[in-house]
């Protein structure tokens, strides 16, 4: 698999959200996420980007890639959201690895870097997530009920002079680095974890 067969189509000035995860499996919340993020933000695409594995998360019962991403297109089911496994061609491991990289080849467009609450709650675990914040704007999308110990967390806390009001989140992708914005109305409880968990495991094929 080359280069040109994951990064997917694009034209110069693009504004591209970028939806990274494991997809163990892929649902209809990531999808929802994805247009939510489209409209709110005035994205022309969304691209997931399939990692190979989370570093921060125990990978032993992860599914195949090839299926998870056979699986991720047949959820997303949409002409305006890509499914890469741009990560595993490259070999980053690392978020900021995978965001340098794209910044660096795809110079033109305007990236912007979309999570959940409950991974900025984390974020202060990432590798050189200050670093993350430095090269892309970041949308936090709201995930009842992790938004006080998001709002909360040491990088919401670190990072509060760049937060834009949500009335602003169409600039967002406009902007230059470190920017965000916390997007509410976004209402679902779904994830990954719980899915598998609700029979044990989750397989394909």
């Amino acid at each position: 698999m080359n280069l040109r067969s994951v990064i997917p189509p694009h034209t110069a000035g693009m504004r591209i959200g970028l939806l990274g995860g494991s997809f163990n499996p892929p649902h209809a919340a990531h999808r929802a996420i994805s247009l939510y993020a489209m409209k709110r933000l005035k994205l022309d695409r969304v691209w997931w980007l399939v990692t190979p594995g989370n570093p921060l998360k125990d990978t032993r019962g992860l599914t195949d890639l090839t299926a998870r991403m056979t699986a991720a297109r047949e959820v997303a089911d949409h002409p305006r959201i890509d499914v890469s496994c741009l990560e595993a061609v490259i070999g980053t491991r690392y978020t900021h690895d995978t965001i340098a990289y794209l910044t660096r080849r795809c110079a033109t467009l305007r990236f912007v870097w979309i999570m959940g609450a409950d991974n900025l709650a984390q974020f202060h675990r990432w590798e050189d997530w200050q670093g993350i914040a430095e090269k892309v704007p970041i949308a936090v999308i709201d995930r009842p009920p992790q938004s006080f110990a998001a709002l909360a967390s040491p990088a919401a806390h670190a990072l509060g002079d760049s937060r834009i009001p949500e009335s602003l989140a169409g600039t967002l992708a406009g902007r230059k680095p470190p920017a965000w914005v916390f997007l509410t109305g976004m209402k679902s409880s779904l994830s990954s974890t719980g899915l598998r968990n609700a029979d044990g495991t989750w397989k394909r094929g």
